[in-house]
């Protein structure tokens, strides 16, 4: 797999000569970045790293897939040609054989598992963007005069393929493409064609993940990777976090505005009009005094058509007008949340429940206020979202809240523990999530620079999930938490490795909110999306009534009429 200093080492050879070929295309230099490490990453990483080998022996070596079509199974290659007669039955089919055995001949020297001892092998791939053989009737003389070793070459096939595909899904007449859209055109590439309701679950399949999910990390990962003398699109993570864009600032330059209900907050619509029932088409609950952006200022159907930024999350959509008003003289910008990228050292800090020496607290034993300390807890380490995302894994499979043994999370008396644990997930993470909190009066004292010894009941208190909604409202970004807009961008962060959570708040004083976390999807459990690709049920893990560890459960369950408001939240 390749890595940030392979990235750094393609940066470094080509990035003038992919940015003049990309010019005027809304494809990315970091777009050819993660293309050229699916396609031969697995190659030219290990070759840049041999010193006999200059750069153009490096291109001239990146070849490969030699799978033929088993005609036993039904299954291997089904495009031309399928196997070395299939070759040897067209024009000059001979002479592209012998080029294609000495090409995996040649290769595999430096890189082993290939099938050399079979005679009747070849590749079927060429160059560093992997022009596949198929190709060979329509242009014999790109791959028979070996053009492919050349960079200029394998680039501009790449970027007409690219075109071509970008075009076929409606997507190259766009100025430019988010990670998401550069995936769907990546994978078009890989694969002809772009299904949005699959999201990034499609493409080549290696027995983990398929072409999608490496090609959306492998941007991300370019994305902190600078050119020689510039900056980086994104900061690196933190230590052992995801690669998290920063938040939204607001676009519109329309009239500034702010909420004024005096009573409630003021729900954004995905469309000018209310919705049956109600709460349908709410995208977005504004706190009242909450500065806006109109769009135009112009009311559509009573309706205001507004922008901003709420703890992170970037909103656009329609309120209504008879809650907006003129934004007062001292207002004079949307301010986007500033995330800490590290837990406050002094002033309001982490707590957590005291614990008396020697005691473990277990998976197995009733639920408390203490974190879990077994001996044997996972954690989310390393650098890459692969990394990440085993990680999560292993979490959500070691919490195993479904598993009837786990006593922590079993429902009993009426009681739920959705709080525990998301607090127990978030824990193992390295994400801070309170199970306890401070009292306002310790607070208060913190605040002062006073120093305050946790005590249960006296200067800390069991948090719900109620309790945990306004706490990220209040202090989650300093502890590194940001909301954000829709469960599509939601999703699309847990699938690198970051930590995702609904957290939805009880109307009823007293009565239980609930949080879920959303969770990496895999090949035996997926979000549920829509035709255009928006994520409509995420992937979640979960206690409460019902313990899972991955299901997509039920539809919209935070727009609940027992719910007075929810979000989405995010830590890298």
């Amino acid at each position: 797999m390749p890595d940030l200093d392979d990235m750094k080492w393609f940066k470094e050879n080509f990035h003038t000569e992919v940015e003049q070929a990309i010019a005027g295309t809304p494809f990315t230099l970091d777009l050819l970045v993660a293309l050229a490490c699916q396609e031969t990453g697995h190659i030219w990483s290990v070759l840049r790293r041999k010193p006999q080998l200059t750069l153009d022996r490096i291109l001239a070596l990146c070849v490969g897939d030699t799978i033929d079509f088993n005609p036993a199974t039904g299954k291997g290659r089904k495009a031309f040609p399928k196997n070395k007669a299939a070759l040897l039955a067209v024009p000059r089919g001979d002479a592209m054989f012998d080029i294609a055995r000495k090409a995996l001949v040649d290769m595999a020297q430096f890189i082993p598992g290939f099938p050399v001892s079979n005679p009747n092998k070849f590749c079927h791939g060429y160059g560093m963007f992997q022009l596949d053989l198929q190709f060979f009737k329509e242009d014999p003389d790109y791959f028979l005069e070996k053009r492919y070793e050349k960079f200029s070459e394998t680039l501009g096939r790449c970027i007409g393929e690219l075109t071509s595909k970008a075009k076929k899904i409606g997507l190259f007449n766009k100025p430019s493409l988010s990670d998401m859209e550069l995936m769907a055109v990546a994978i078009a590439y890989n694969t002809g064609n772009f299904i949005p309701s699959k999201g990034p679950m499609q493409g080549f399949f290696d027995g983990e993940k398929f072409y999608g999910q490496h090609i959306f990390e492998f941007i991300r990962m370019a994305h902190t990777v600078p050119v020689p003398g510039g900056s980086p699109i994104l900061p690196p993570p933190p230590p052992d976090g995801a690669i998290v864009p920063p938040p939204t600032p607001v676009g519109a330059t329309g009239p500034l505005l702010v909420v004024d209900t005096q009573l409630s907050p003021l729900r954004v619509r995905s469309a000018p009009k209310i919705s049956s029932p109600p709460t349908a088409n709410v995208i977005a609950e504004l706190p009242d005094g909450h500065p806006v952006r109109a769009i135009t200022g112009t009311p559509v159907k009573k309706f205001i058509e507004i922008e901003t930024s709420l703890s992170g999350a970037h909103i656009r959509g329609f309120a209504s007008a008879d809650f907006l008003v003129a934004a007062p003289a001292a207002v004079t910008e949307i301010p986007v949340v500033r995330v800490m990228r590290e837990a406050p050292a002094s002033g309001i800090v982490e707590v957590f429940m005291p614990r008396r020496p020697g005691l473990i607290t277990k998976r197995t034993d009733i639920a408390g206020a203490h974190s879990l300390n077994e001996p044997d807890r996972p954690s989310r380490k390393g650098d890459t979202p692969a990394e990440l995302t085993a990680g999560l894994n292993e979490i959500i499979d070691y919490l195993a809240s479904d598993k009837p043994s786990h006593k922590r999370y079993k429902p009993r008396q009426g009681l739920t523990f959705c709080n525990i644990y998301a607090h127990d997930y978030c824990f193992l993470t390295g994400v801070y999530l309170p199970r306890v909190w401070w009292t306002q009066g310790a607070i208060e004292r913190l605040s002062r620079g006073e120093t305050v010894e946790p005590l249960i009941e006296s200067t800390i208190t069991e948090m719900r999930a109620n309790g945990l909604f306004h706490w990220l409202r209040d202090f989650g970004p300093r502890f590194g938490w940001r909301q954000t807009s829709t469960p599509t961008k939601l999703q699309q962060e847990a699938n690198i490795g970051a930590v995702g959570l609904i957290v939805a708040r009880r109307k009823e004083e007293g009565r239980p909110g609930h949080i879920v976390a959303v969770v990496p999807e895999t090949n035996d459990a997926r979000a549920v999306r829509n035709a255009s690709g928006e994520v409509t049920k995420p992937l979640q893990s979960q206690a409460g009534a019902a313990n899972f560890r991955r299901s997509t459960s039920t539809l919209n369950w935070w727009k609940g009429n027992q719910f007075a408001d929810s979000a989405f939240w995010l830590h890298a």
